[in-house]
């Protein structure tokens, strides 16, 4: 058994701390952040963008402080153990194939979704649509293509996926853990298929590599060519 096999067989958490983590992203952060927050910064703002983009950053604090309180600290461990680590230099191959594979998947999921009468836009895109500016824009690419996808394979590959990987096993951790990241984009439904499909290619950089970085470059580069795609057209 190597060290990658050694790392995702032996995970040192248990389901306490899976259940007070999902607690957090699936009751906590969706009513106190995503609902109450959201709803009284647009009214500030006056602007979806500005309004999301802030919770985005509030939620990455919340996720991280969330994972090392609960995850880290108390059993002395670093954010190595969560998959940030360094991955092969010949795995660049795989994170522009995979990236490829992705974008092209999507593309046939959204049409598939426009077929039965289901659209790709939400409040952010339009907002960004309808006030179409360089700031407007670089506010949007960093929250999309930096923000959100450090804090999500942090938390949903690095801690989630390694959790049930030990407990279940390769497919089951993979089906179950992209599920979840699935769910915690509800009422977004148009893309939720998507979002399922990027979670179990995101999950198996992670088990290729061993590392979340891959994933994250994957995630940031097909969250920023979706934002050009849907701002643009």
């Amino acid at each position: 058994m190597n060290n990658r096999e050694l790392f995702f067989n032996q995970s040192p958490w248990s389901w306490k701390e899976f259940i007070q983590l999902l607690v957090l992203v699936l009751v906590l952060v969706p009513f106190f952040v995503e609902y109450l927050l959201m709803n009284y910064l647009s009214g500030l703002f006056q602007n979806d963008l500005y309004a999301g983009t802030l919770v985005g950053f509030i939620m990455s604090i919340i996720f991280m402080s969330g994972l090392y309180l609960i995850a880290l600290k108390p059993k002395r461990l670093s954010w190595h153990d969560v998959g940030l680590n360094h991955f092969p230099l010949n795995y660049w191959g795989p994170i522009a194939g995979w990236t490829v594979v992705l974008i092209i998947v999507s593309i046939l999921l959204v049409l598939a979704m426009a077929l039965v009468g289901i659209g790709v836009e939400n409040s952010k895109t339009e907002s960004i649509q309808s006030h179409i500016t360089p700031v407007n824009f670089l506010i949007a690419f960093v929250s999309a293509s930096i923000i959100s996808p450090l804090y999500e394979e942090i938390f949903y590959r690095g801690f989630l996926y390694r959790l049930l990987r030990s407990k279940l096993g390769i497919t089951i951790g993979m089906l179950v853990s992209s599920f979840i990241f699935m769910i915690v984009h509800l009422p977004t439904y148009n893309v939720l298929p998507v979002t399922f499909v990027s979670g179990l290619v995101f999950s198996w950089t992670y088990e290729k590599t061993g590392s979340v970085i891959p994933g994250i470059i994957i995630h940031g580069t097909f969250n920023g060519i979706a934002l050009i795609l849907t701002t643009f057209s």
